[in-house]
């Protein structure tokens, strides 16, 4: 399967006490974490292209720009949906959006790039044996 644009992914949650802005320290008050729904929105685009890589292959966030325009309570229902608007040599770009059970909680885009898990994975641990320059 190739990556193409119009692609799509879901992933959704229930706010409960461990996914509010006062749980994650980006608030004093028990709503859904901007923290948290920017994770979902990543694993609705995540979602998206896993079937479609390869064996070995993966994908990582690059950029997320969002804004959270409406407070979720506890005990409600949240979910993010993602869509493929661009696919440049291994940068896919998402248009992503988050409901809660009355409407549109969050909005914006999003950028992943493909990788190969095992050169990642083995760039990133040859980090711990760099000293401080």
């Amino acid at each position: 399967m190739e990556i193409a644009v119009g692609m799509k992914g879901r992933a959704e949650a229930v706010v409960d006490n461990s996914n509010t802005a006062e749980a994650v320290g980006s608030g004093g008050v028990k709503v859904f974490g901007t923290p948290f729904m920017i994770a979902l929105m990543e694993q609705a685009a995540w979602s998206s292209l896993q079937e479609a890589l390869g064996q070995g292959k993966g994908s990582v966030g690059t950029r997320v720009d969002v804004v959270h325009m409406s407070a979720t309570p506890v005990g409600m229902r949240v979910y993010a949906e993602s869509e493929v608007i661009a696919v440049e040599g291994k940068k896919v770009t998402f248009r992503v959006a988050a409901y809660d059970e009355v409407g549109e909680i969050g909005s914006g885009q999003h950028d992943r790039a493909i990788i190969d898990m095992a050169r990642f994975m083995e760039r990133t641990s040859a980090k711990l044996g760099r000293e401080k320059e």
